[in-house]
């Protein structure tokens, strides 16, 4: 758990840029890669996530602006990517400019919950990892190697010396 704004701070930032460098594989017609037939596009997702942030911090009470044209999915992977980028940039000034270390400690009601602002930050982040990790299955479906988020990617499995698992 966040003690201290310093510990939200680096575990955030390591998280966005893993995020980032899997927004980053995104072509434009990947974007266009869908769940299910009648599900959402990899698209949605990316932008779900991406315009949440604001969102959800303004909702717990900090003054943050939002995304102009939220509703409208760019259908430019770059233009999502740079996006995402400049969010989670701002979003950690707006927390670190708003909150001490003492407010998070204090209580909110999160989604019928009782939660200290340091969970309600937890599960921003949870969020974001929830989601990138639908992600990079529908790169994979849509041809793309994903990146490599919290161990290679299984491409990059022979840079270390290791074959492949049976299938």
């Amino acid at each position: 758990m966040y003690v201290t704004i310093a510990d939200f701070t680096r575990e955030w930032n390591r998280e966005a840029a893993l995020t980032q460098k899997v927004l980053e594989g995104l072509t434009d017609d990947s974007l266009k890669q869908k769940v299910y037939p009648e599900g959402r596009t990899l698209g949605r997702i990316v932008w779900h996530f991406t315009t949440n942030i604001p969102e959800y911090l303004a909702h717990f009470g900090l003054r943050v602006d939002e995304v102009e044209n939220k509703r409208n999915i760019p259908i430019s992977a770059k233009e999502i990517a740079e996006t995402f980028n400049h969010i989670s940039s701002s979003a950690i000034k707006v927390i670190e400019d708003q909150w001490t270390d003492e407010s998070l400690k204090e209580v909110q009601t999160a989604f019928g919950r009782e939660e200290t602002n340091a969970q309600i930050l937890m599960g921003l982040i949870k969020h974001i990892v929830h989601h990138r990790g639908q992600v990079t299955i529908l790169m994979r479906q849509a041809g793309i190697k994903p990146f490599g988020v919290y161990g290679p990617s299984k491409e990059d499995w022979i840079h270390l010396g290791a074959e492949n698992p049976p299938l």
